[in-house]
């Protein structure tokens, strides 16, 4: 995690310089498509029938491409493709859940001055689960989406909001579980209910 953390840190840095020499990226009153390279930090945790559910952080990285539905008013349609990692810690007991995830999001762009736009957003996202373990106390690790623990497919609904400056992108936001997640029983006749949910902060470029 330390390193992922100086990559980030890398990266904001070596953003501005890049942007000085690649001018004019997304424009609210020009622009009609865009491509974007995203890379965050997400902090998450498990809600619902499950115990030990602390926050956990991970990272997330992806790519985007925008584009405007109406020429009327700056309204963008962006989907993607992310790798995103959530889960809950407390203790020595951890769940890590791994996801590859495709968000549908509507955002409203505000040409604050001529050089700096912002956009708040909210959409579904639709995850599949890759991997992850689970580490119990006293019981040790295991894979985290075996049969009777949890499932693969996840709905989630996103809100936060972006800015960007010349070609650089910053976002903080929200992501709430809608589907359950839980593939097994809290006792012998009801369903457990678990669903994930995690703030993040990306940063990131748009073409």
């Amino acid at each position: 995690m330390k390193k992922f953390l100086i990559s980030i840190v890398a990266a904001v840095l070596t953003m501005p310089v890049f942007a000085q020499t690649n001018s004019g990226g997304f424009s609210v009153s020009e622009s009609t498509l865009y491509y974007g390279l995203r890379l965050g930090l997400n902090v998450s945790t498990l809600t619902g029938d499950i115990e030990d559910a602390g926050s956990k952080a991970g990272f997330n990285f992806g790519g985007v491409v925008g584009v405007r539905l109406t020429d009327a008013t700056p309204l963008y349609l962006e989907s993607g493709l992310y790798f995103r990692q959530f889960g809950s810690k407390k203790d020595k007991n951890e769940v890590n859940l791994n996801y590859l995830e495709l968000p549908i999001l509507i955002k409203y762009g505000f040409q604050v001055t001529d050089e700096i736009s912002v956009l708040p957003y909210l959409g579904p996202s639709f995850s599949l689960g890759l991997g992850g373990k689970i580490k119990e106390e006293g019981v040790g690790s295991y894979a985290s989406f075996k049969s009777g623990r949890y499932s693969r497919p996840d709905v989630g609904m996103r809100i936060g909001c972006g800015a960007e400056y010349n070609m650089i992108y910053l976002e903080m936001g929200y992501q709430f579980g809608i589907a359950n997640i839980a593939d097994w029983k809290e006792n012998a006749t009801d369903d457990a209910t678990v669903h994930n949910g995690a703030f993040f902060v990306n940063v990131g470029v748009n073409f």
